[in-house]
Parts: structure tokens; sequence; C-alpha cells
């Protein structure tokens, strides 16, 4: 049975080092520039530090420079290349096939992967890309699982098959949409989606009878949201992926939280261990309550099981979770008062959980006391004024820094 690797998001060299410490083997991150993340908090040298902290630990980082480029961008995917291919990065991953070869000049010795932008969804694709020099493909969510057998089965045993198991779903073709572009001049090709599919729109149906007589038709008192789509959440279906065979399961989510990290990529590395240890006893429901703890907005398995699917449209169009939220990171721990970078207001008698690598279950407990972190006064509460604010709580059991604390609402 072959091992699958669990690809993380790394919007920042933080958030990175949170995706490994919570269970990912890799990382995928890129400059806002390059990459389809144009608000993402990486920089060349966030590229250059994540990449040797990876290896360091014995991670991998893939870098993505998957824009569809315009002339004008090529000066600086040369630059880039050049740079990744002196750090050793993992991997490239772009779509652009002018991006390709400029790869194959500038980092002869990076192995090239596919983006899911380039929409492979055959055999004939992907044998097309290995031709001109890729490693791994990363398969469009479009395909069921019968059609990524086909794949798998019709394609060289070196060719490397990545797909997405958890994240955002894009109302467009493998995330090749114009809509964002169209309504607020930012492209989702270029990495800065304004993600109008999110969006409630005024619809209004007019009567067939009565011309220029204009009717609203809405879901609620919110709005009528017609292109959201819910999260996929491939948690069930690990036993039938890691059976199928794919080398890479790779979770979305560059601009997510540390919190939404730390959780989903957990959940999902005890997940694949668990069924590997014992598959007869695989029971996904208490990795899916980790999930739900964090997920802003239903789940779905879009057309994984069936290509004929239509349950995956997000009706109430929800952003948050209405019962729990990111509570704080460890900075310091001690055992009497460790300090915590806190991300939401916190108070006295405030249920909070901790997080622990390397296992599905959390540790629950009660606030009693609360110190500012600057003074050591003791205090009520503390708000999260300004960023980076610190506060002092003892824990009830032995942590680590950079664990993740989430808050009960």
């Amino acid at each position: 049975m072959r091992i699958p690797e669990l690809l993380a998001p790394a919007g920042s060299f933080e958030k990175a080092k949170i995706a490994f410490l919570y269970g990912a083997d890799a990382v995928y991150c890129g400059t806002a520039s390059l990459s389809l993340r144009s608000r993402a908090e990486v920089d060349d040298n966030d590229l250059e530090k994540t990449i040797i902290y990876a290896h360091q630990i014995g991670k991998k980082v893939y870098a993505a420079i998957n824009i569809y480029a315009h002339d004008e961008s090529y000066e600086e995917i040369r630059n880039q290349a050049r740079m990744l291919n002196k750090l050793e990065v993992d991997g490239i991953i772009l779509s652009d096939g002018g991006v390709l070869e400029i790869i194959k000049e500038e980092a002869p010795d990076v192995d090239i992967h596919i983006s899911t932008q380039a929409n492979v969804i055959s055999s004939h694709s992907a044998n097309f890309w290995h031709k001109n020099g890729a490693k791994r493909v990363i398969l469009g969510r479009e395909l069921c699982k019968d059609q990524i057998r086909e794949i798998i089965d019709s394609t060289p045993m070196g060719l490397e098959i990545e797909m997405f198991v958890h994240g955002a779903l894009c109302f467009g073709y493998s995330g090749r949409c114009f809509l964002s572009d169209f309504l607020a001049s930012r492209s989702a090709n270029l990495g800065d989606c304004a993600q109008s599919c999110r969006w409630a729109y005024n619809v209004y149906a007019e009567e067939k009878n009565n011309p220029g007589n204009l009717m609203p038709v809405e879901y609620d008192e919110k709005g009528t949201y017609i292109f959201s789509s819910k999260d996929l959440c491939l948690l069930k279906e690990i036993p039938e992926i890691i059976e199928l065979g794919i080398d890479s399961l790779k979770i979305e989510g560059r601009l997510k939280t540390e919190y939404y990290l730390a959780s989903v990529v957990n959940a999902y590395r005890n997940a694949i261990d668990d069924y590997l240890k014992a598959p007869n006893k695989y029971d996904y429901t208490k990795y899916l309550k980790e999930i739900d703890k964090v997920k802003t907005r239903s789940l779905t398995t879009f057309y994984f099981n069936d290509s004929d699917n239509k349950d995956f449209q997000e009706f109430e169009g929800k952003q948050y979770n209405p019962d729990y939220e990111f509570g704080g990171k460890i900075v310091e721990y001690d055992r009497d008062k460790s300090i915590i970078e806190i991300k939401n207001k916190l108070f006295v008698g405030d249920t909070l959980e901790i997080i622990i690598p390397g296992t599905i279950e959390v540790y629950s407990f009660e606030i009693n006391r609360l110190w500012d972190a600057e003074t050591d006064e003791e205090i009520e509460s503390i708000s999260p004024g300004k960023k980076g604010q610190l506060v002092k709580i003892h824990l009830p059991i032995e942590c680590e820094n950079n664990w993740i604390i989430r808050r009960k609402k």
C-alpha cells in the first residue's frame, strides 16, 4: 500500500511551521505576484526561509508559479526560478506552457508539478505533461473516483498523481474563472480573485405577460447565493483514496488562519495514519468532529463519489463557525503562566481547547485567571486590539510553543 504525502497550504512562513508541526509532509506556497494567492504574505525571503526550515526537519516545499503569465512577468519568473533551483526546492507548481519552458531552462534540477489550473482531467492530458517534463500532475477537482482510477492505470509509473481532499471549491472550471475580473477587475487567473461567487445577489423574475414588471426572487433575508459552493471534505473517502494509490493528498487554504491549518491538517494526519495502522477500524466521524469545529461552510464530497452529484451549493452563504473560533497560539510555554498570542477576545470563565499535534483528542479547560503579559497584573478579559496582543494563562497540561488553542463561543 502506497503511503500518500499530506500536502498543506502555507500562506506565510509562520503558517508553514504550523502545518509541519501538525503533521504535513510538505507545504505549497508562492509569492504574491507569481502564484494564485496575491494576498498571501510570502515574498522571496519567506520562500527561502520556508525551504531552508523544511529541509532542516526533513520536510518538503513546492513553490507555486502558477499564474497565467503576461510577458511583463517573465523576467521575475526567470529570477525566481534561478533562486529556487539554487535552494533545491522540491518542486515548482505551474500551469502555463511558457512558464514551463522557463523553468526547464532556469531550474533544470527541480521537479515540475502541473497545477490544477491546467485542467488535467484525462490520462491523455497527464501523459502530455509528462512527455514535456512533468514529474507530477494535480488533478482537476471535477473528477470522480472511477475517472481518477482510469488516469492512474493509463499513465506511467514515474508520473505522480496529486488530488485535493479538502478546502474551498471554485465555481469556475478548475479555478479558471473570469467572473471576478468582470465584476471587480481582479483576475482569478493572476491570483487576485474577489470571490464573486460567494457574494449575495439580487435576482429578479419578469412576469411573462407584463414586461418590465420585475419581482425579487430571494432565498432569505440575507440574499440569494446562486454561485457559492460548499467546501470539499473527503475524510470519509480516505480509505478509497489511499487504495487508489494517490501520491499526494492536498488541502486548500493558503489564506486561512493558523487555527484552520492546525485543525484540518491534524485531522487528516490522524485519519491517514490511523487507517494505515488499522484499516478495518477506520472511523471517519471522529475526525469529522474536529472539522466541524473549524468549518465556515457546509461540506460536500463534490464529484468524487458521483459525477452527477448536485449537493454542493452553499445557499446559506455563511462565513463563520457558530460554535468555535481561534483562541490563540502558545508563544512561550511555562508551567505556571504561559504567554499566549490571542486572536479573539478572552474572558475569565471561557472554555478553551488545546489542539495537540499527533492525536485527534483535544484538551478542554476553563480559564480561571488571566494576567497581562507586560505588567503581570491580573485581569478579567482581554481583546486583541492590536496585532500580536499577548496574555498569560495557566495551561493545565504540558504544552509546546506554537500549539494552537481554540475558544468555545
